[in-house]
């Protein structure tokens, strides 16, 4: 994103925030090593006089935030300090968040798809999806206080592309992949390309509301598998959690509870509003970019079968311990 901003000559500057310096070029972008816990983003903001912020860092993996303790504490301290520094700042007159679909939750009482005023049937207890909702609430008792501001939330579905490493490419990446038994989601997906189409868009126009941001139509998790042509093993739902835990030891798959709840009863949002009121339409349907992004990690029917011991080994080693707390 911020080499896309500072390739445009329509813009002045381009600021990057974060604790660790980038690793690729970014052209222009000028970068500031801090955190955005910290009030001394309140300085960044005012010193640098920037009118557009875009919040892009509200974190999805513990393993990858340092354990969910730091994780919350980015999402959620990080967003309310920045937020502050928006509120007195004079110059900033447009904030750009980016969301996610998880604020809806996945159950098996969810309706065929979930439009942007659809509320949840119930609230997600913990994980990146709590935060995710604690964040839009904080960014609209922001858009309350300083209504001269144009607040963008844009809630991403699950994005895949050429340089994502996600939860759920992992996912696909495993040797084999696990399933819930009995089930079989929706899925909804959404480009790389598209994602960064929709920010851009975002920033440099007048799009303030919430939008709901994917490609067209929906996969079955099974067609999905069978489209990368890898092997699956259904797990019953009780020890679908324990299976997460183990892949989150070995560091395979950093899968939340609400990531694992996804995989028994999937997901669908309405994206018209995306269309007629912000005017993107996704160059990438979710089969095509499902299609591209097996393409481009080359997924074949590969069995690693040392990783697949390790798997065992460990999920075994779980439902012992399960026996053992359970015995009298």
């Amino acid at each position: 994103m911020a080499m896309a901003l500072a390739a445009d000559p329509a813009i002045e500057a381009v600021v990057g925030v974060d604790t660790a310096a980038p690793d690729a070029d970014l052209g222009r972008t000028r970068f500031v090593r801090a955190d955005i816990r910290h009030p001394l983003i309140a300085k960044v903001i005012s010193t640098t006089e920037v009118d557009t912020v875009l919040h892009l860092n509200v974190i999805a993996t513990p393993l990858g935030a340092g354990g969910r303790a730091a994780m919350k504490e980015i999402n959620v301290i990080g967003t309310m300090q920045l937020l502050a520094a928006c509120q007195k700042a004079r110059s900033v007159s447009r904030l750009v968040v980016k969301s996610t679909t998880s604020i809806y939750g996945s159950s098996p009482r969810d309706p065929a798809l979930f439009t942007e005023d659809t509320e949840p049937r119930s609230l997600p207890t913990g994980g990146y999806a709590k935060d995710a909702v604690e964040v839009e609430g904080y960014v609209r008792g922001f858009s309350r206080r300083r209504p001269d501001i144009a607040v963008t939330v844009l809630r991403f579905t699950n994005i895949l592309g050429p340089q994502v490493d996600s939860p759920l490419a992992r996912y696909l990446d495993l040797p084999v992949v696990p399933t819930v038994l009995g089930f079989d989601p929706r899925i909804q997906l959404l480009h790389s390309d598209d994602a960064l189409a929709v920010l851009l868009r975002a920033t440099r126009g007048d799009h303030a509301g919430t939008f709901n941001v994917a490609g067209d139509g929906v996969l079955l998790l099974s067609q999905a598998i069978r489209r990368a042509g890898r092997p699956y093993l259904p797990v019953p739902f009780p020890a679908i959690g324990a299976l997460g835990g183990v892949a989150r030891r070995l560091r395979l798959v950093d899968f939340s509870a609400e990531q694992l709840d996804l995989l028994a009863h999937g997901r669908a949002v309405d994206t018209a509003r995306l269309k007629t009121v912000f005017g993107y339409r996704p160059r990438y349907s979710t089969v095509e970019t499902f299609d591209n992004f097996v393409r481009y990690r080359d997924l074949r029917f590969t069995i690693d079968h040392e990783l697949v011991s390790r798997i065992e080994h460990g999920l075994l080693g779980s439902l012992d311990r399960r026996r053992l707390v359970g015995s009298p």
